[in-house]
C-alpha cells in the first residue's frame, strides 16, 4: 500500500475501517473512482461501487480477492434498483460520482446530463438514511468566466457556462440544503488512472506532446487550476476523518501552485518535451470559455496538504504515454 498520508493519519483510517465503517460510491469505476475506491479498499474500508460501466472499463477486477469490494451493476437513473441498493445497504458515506463530466459530452447529451447530474441526486437526497454522510464532487469549472486575476473563492459566485457546470451547481445546491454533507469544487484533473481520461486539458497536452508534437492554443491567457487525481482521492478520506470540523462546508480543492493559462501549461511540458511546439491561433475561440484563478486557503486551514506536483504529474503520463498506445478511454 502506498503510504499517502502521515502515519498518524493512516492510523485513524485503519481505525476508522477496522470499525465497520461502510461506503457507497457511484461511478466508483470511474476515472477519479478507480483511484479513490484502490485507496480505500487497501485501508480495509468495506465499499460498495454502483457502476454502469458505460465506458466498458474493467478497473477494479484486482480489488475484489481483498473482500472488501462489492460491485453493483446499474445507472444511477435507474430509481428502482436506486432505492433497492439504499433500502438494503448500510452505508455511513456515501460519493456521489457517477455524472456525465465534461464540456464536450454534456452538450452533446443535455438531457442524460441533467437526469445523471442533478436528478439522480435529487432521488439520493430522498433515499438516504438519517446520518448518511455525503462528500459530493462538484467542478470549479462553476466559476465561469471572470478576468482571470482575482482569486475565486468559496463566497464567489458561480456562472457555470456548460451544461454539466449547470447541472453540477444546482446539484450542490440541493446535497448542502440537505446538511450532513461536504462538497469539494474540483480542479481540473490530471494524471493516470486505471480508467483514463485523455481529453483532460493536462492529459490531453502531454498527449499532443508524445504524438503530435504540438498543440495549437486559442485564447492562450484564459487559466484554470488543476490537480493531480490521487489528490482529489485524498482528499476524500481527509474529510472522512476530519468529519466534524469540515461537514457542511464547500471547499475548492486544486493544487494552489497551479493556477495556470493554457500557454504556461504548455511551456511548463514543452520544458519536459523540448520538441513540443506550441502554436497560437489569434483568430478563433474554444466553445467552453472558462477563465478563473481559485484560492484553497479554506482546504488548507484544514490541514490538507497536497502530494501531487505538476511537474512530476507530466513525467508520469510521459512515462505511461510512451509505454502504452491504447488509449480508447474519453469522455466524448
Amino acid at each position: 500500500m502506498c503510504q499517502e498520508f502521515d502515519t498518524e493519519t493512516e492510523d485513524r483510517l485503519s481505525n476508522m475501517a477496522a470499525s465497520g465503517t461502510s461506503i457507497l460510491i457511484t461511478g466508483g469505476a470511474g476515472y477519479l473512482g478507480s483511484i479513490l475506491v484502490e485507496m480505500l479498499v487497501e485501508r480495509g474500508f468495506s465499499v460498495t461501487v454502483y457502476d454502469n460501466l458505460s465506458y466498458t472499463q474493467n478497473t477494479l477486477f484486482n480489488l475484489f480477492s481483498s473482500g472488501k469490494l462489492k460491485f453493483i451493476y446499474g445507472d444511477v437513473t435507474d430509481q428502482k434498483l436506486m432505492a433497492k441498493v439504499m433500502a438494503e445497504g448500510k452505508y455511513d458515506f456515501i460519493f456521489p460520482l457517477a455524472a456525465v463530466v465534461g464540456f464536450p459530452i454534456s452538450e452533446q447529451k443535455p438531457e442524460i446530463s441533467w437526469l445523471t447530474n442533478h436528478q439522480a441526486i435529487v432521488n439520493l437526497l430522498k433515499l438516504r438514511k438519517s446520518g448518511q454522510k455525503i462528500i459530493f464532487p462538484n467542478t470549479n469549472s462553476g466559476y465561469g468566466a471572470t478576468t482571470g486575476e482575482i482569486f475565486c473563492t468559496e463566497e464567489s459566485s458561480l456562472n457555470p457556462i456548460s451544461t454539466y457546470g449547470k447541472s453540477k451547481a444546482e446539484a450542490e445546491k440541493a446535497i448542502m440544503a440537505s446538511r450532513d454533507a461536504i462538497t469539494f469544487r474540483l480542479a481540473t484533473l490530471f494524471g493516470f488512472s486505471p480508467r483514463m481520461r485523455t481529453e483532460l486539458m493536462v492529459n490531453n497536452f502531454v498527449w499532443k506532446a508524445v504524438t503530435d508534437k504540438g498543440v495549437v492554443l486559442f485564447e492562450r491567457s484564459f487559466k484554470r487550476n488543476f490537480l493531480h487525481v490521487r489528490d482529489a482521492a485524498r482528499a476524500f478520506m481527509w474529510a472522512m476523518i476530519n468529519w466534524e470540523a469540515m461537514k457542511n462546508q464547500i471547499y475548492n480543492l486544486g493544487h494552489p501552485d497551479y493556477n495556470l493559462s493554457k500557454e504556461e501549461l504548455a511551456k511548463l511540458i514543452q520544458r519536459e518535451v523540448p520538441d513540443f511546439n506550441i502554436f497560437y491561433a489569434e483568430i478563433g475561440q474554444d466553445p467552453d470559455k472558462r477563465n478563473y484563478v481559485v484560492s484553497t486557503d479554506k482546504i488548507r486551514k484544514t490541514g490538507f496538504a497536497f502530494k501531487y506536483g505538476l511537474e512530476d504529474g507530466v513525467n508520469e503520463l510521459l512515462e505511461g504515454y510512451n509505454a502504452f498506445k491504447d488509449f480508447r478511454f474519453k469522455n466524448y
